[in-house]
């Protein structure tokens, strides 16, 4: 596996491989890094579908709405590499900012409907942010394939439609959410919650899979200790949205 930091040196590495000569599909796995098992399965399934695999760590500032959240948001280097390293991927770039913002964030993408409901309601400028990270990765390394996860279902879709408004030839994958043996889903801010908040985050996952109707669940994740930024449905897929211990979690249900 390789460590790179420049589109440069991606650029060198598609000559050492031979890429347009010998037809080489790649893989992309964007990622802020502090890497689980649900990364994992990303990773691995790429590595089955591609013939080389590249995973983005990147701790992207401009989707982040408090400079508080962006300081706190876990930065695991080593400990990614060697999961990395475990699941065989090939490449990772590991970028600094102004190698991804050399405009300094003027030029941005922006989705005008989707992106304003759900997580968009309560974060302005989060998805501008995602969408215009994202837009940058696809250009510079023109995967076959980018895998995502489904827990960030709003965010799937609307990288998938950014692929499709803008004629990108690069495939745009949903792999299923993988959970805790609890039921939590997986989650680099699962590491910030202390023992007595992971032990009371299953209490999420439980209710939105309860089959219990918006409000119900509204008003027992409450009594739960959550502070509820949303829970609602949208085509027949069950969102929400809380706070634990000043932890925001996100995870979605077909309903």
């Amino acid at each position: 596996m390789k460590i790179i930091h420049t589109a440069e040196e991606w650029y060198e590495a598609e000559k050492s491989f031979g890429r347009n000569k010998n037809n080489t599909a790649v893989g992309l796995v964007p990622t802020m890094g502090a890497l689980h098992e649900g990364h994992r399965s990303l990773v691995e399934r790429s590595v089955r579908e591609n013939d080389v695999t590249v995973v983005s760590i990147f701790v992207n500032p401009v989707q982040f709405n408090s400079n508080d959240d962006l300081a706190s948001y876990p930065r695991t280097f080593e400990e990614d590499c060697r999961l990395l390293e475990t699941a065989d991927a090939d490449y990772v770039f590991a970028p600094g900012y102004a190698e991804l913002y050399p405009d300094d964030y003027r030029y941005r993408l922006t989705e005008t409907v989707l992106s304003k409901t759900l997580c968009g309601a309560s974060r302005p400028g989060h998805f501008d942010g995602v969408l215009t990270v994202v837009m940058k990765l696809l250009q510079m390394f023109r995967p076959e394939r980018a895998y995502f996860g489904e827990k960030d279902y709003q965010q799937y879709e609307l990288v998938a439609g950014m692929a499709s408004a803008f004629f990108l030839r690069t495939r745009i994958i949903a792999c299923p959410t993988v959970r805790e043996r609890s039921g939590l889903a997986c989650s680099s801010r699962n590491r910030r919650l202390s023992s007595e908040g992971l032990a009371r985050a299953p209490l999420f996952h439980r209710e939105l899979a309860s089959g219990h109707t918006v409000s119900e669940i509204r008003e027992q994740l409450e009594k739960d200790g959550f502070r509820v930024d949303y829970v609602t449905e949208s085509d027949g897929r069950l969102y929400g949205a809380v706070y634990l211990e000043d932890v925001r979690l996100i995870d979605n249900v077909e309903y």
